[in-house]
């Protein structure tokens, strides 16, 4: 069984007095162009300048973010670790269900190992995305900016993240999650953190693309330089417990098929029942129906309840349900479809239009993710939405 290696480095971080509730950024792939702006005017030296450059259309943008990073570092608004260390990431959130958590992983350097070479997993299939735009911010900034989040199949990992160790700041985020880091130094405590994510095989659970990218850019930087930094990148690991997990749907959206057509095509595997209203509760209800749940241009949900044998020999999943039931009308082109986390945006994309239709899904449970690993799989894409999301620019790895 092939593992990762998984280092210590050198982290680059804000100043103690700059405030990270100011500074600091959700990921680049959930940031409206209308936020980025709203970061950037929040504070000047807000991540977004240097992770998200604008405007789209300036081709000089990635310079001038790789020049702004090591200026700020000059300067001292970023101040780069003495020593090589790991970076325990704590958050408090309260889910859509109302239950309060807490979890705990650790940020480290992850080898980055070759396509199906073992070691480091995919989850999911991926969906055809443009990867210039995170290739070419890399290549100028010589920096992991956002980190890849990978699950630990190595039982114990979390006994070893609970003690708390130096504090480094906290933030709070639009959603009211609070996110904390804590550096960890000392020697005998970081040998077993990289002992212990290095001693199983990581599942990749979000963030393929940025995975995918680190490779291009290992390769470049090999050919030029030979063995270097850039053979590991910044990876969030947390171990594969339901304690650690919170797990979200990400729902299906509809487009280009009316009502009508959309309905016969369910009706082959599934029973279409009765209306519901279709609010924040509605999770649990899917959760304990078995159902999914359709829903029109009204805002009214339909009951979808799998016939009886209609799924033989199909993995459950509700990805892979959809994906077996929509197959001809999706590959005729008679429809796209789309995906979108969270009831309340499924819900206004339907009733704008901007949808023509959407299915909530259920999520993904642990034991579907595990089992993945074990047997090698991969799940439909967008089969699961890791929350919450981590802040961009509480730990930076230079290269």
């Amino acid at each position: 069984m092939r593992v990762p290696r998984f280092e210590p480095f050198r982290a680059l971080r804000y100043a103690p007095a700059l405030p990270l509730d100011d500074v600091t950024a959700p990921p680049y792939d959930v940031v409206s162009d209308a936020e980025v702006g709203a970061l950037a005017e929040r504070h000047e030296r807000n991540v977004v300048a240097v992770d998200i450059p604008r405007p789209e259309d300036d081709p000089a943008r990635y310079e001038q973010a790789g020049a702004r990073l090591r200026a700020w570092e000059a300067e001292g608004t970023l101040v780069r670790d003495d020593v090589g260390s790991f970076t325990l990431y704590r958050t408090r959130f309260v889910t859509e269900a109302g239950v309060a958590r807490e979890t705990v992983g650790v940020l480290g350097a992850l080898e980055v190992v070759d396509e199906g070479a073992g070691g480091v997993l995919p989850h999911e299939r991926t969906t055809p995305k443009a990867k210039t735009d995170r290739l070419d911010l890399t290549r100028a900034t010589a920096a992991n900016l956002s980190p890849v989040w990978g699950l630990s199949l190595a039982q114990g990992l979390t006994e070893l993240l609970r003690e708390p160790a130096t504090p480094m700041g906290a933030c709070t985020d639009a959603d009211g999650v609070e996110h904390r880091v804590e550096r960890v130094d000392e020697p005998h405590r970081a040998a077993a953190i990289a002992a212990a994510v290095s001693s199983h095989p990581v599942l990749i659970a979000d963030g393929h693309h940025r995975y995918a990218i680190s490779r291009t850019y290992r390769d470049e930087r090999r050919a030029d330089a030979g063995p270097g930094p850039w053979d590991l990148t910044l990876a969030y690991v947390g171990e594969l417990v339901a304690e650690q997990l919170s797990i979200d749907a990400i729902h299906r959206t509809l487009h280009g098929i009316t009502a009508a057509e959309l309905r016969a095509a369910l009706a082959r595997d599934f029973e279409l029942g009765e209306h519901v209203a279709v609010d924040d509760a509605i999770g649990a209800e899917l959760a304990a129906r078995g159902a999914l749940c359709l829903v029109e241009p009204d805002g009214r949900g339909t009951w979808l309840s799998p016939r009886p044998g209609a799924f033989d020999g199909v993995r459950a999943l509700d990805g892979a349900w959809l994906e077996h039931t929509l197959g001809e009308v999706l590959a005729n082109g008679v429809a796209t479809l789309g995906y979108q986390h969270g009831v309340r945006r499924v819900v206004e994309l339907v009733r704008s239009g901007a949808a023509d239709a959407a299915i909530l899904i259920r999520p993904t449970s642990i034991e579907e993710i595990r089992r993945t690993a074990d047997e090698g799989l991969l799940m439909p894409p967008k089969s699961t939405f890791f929350a919450p999301k981590l802040r961009t620019g509480l730990v930076i790895r230079p290269m």
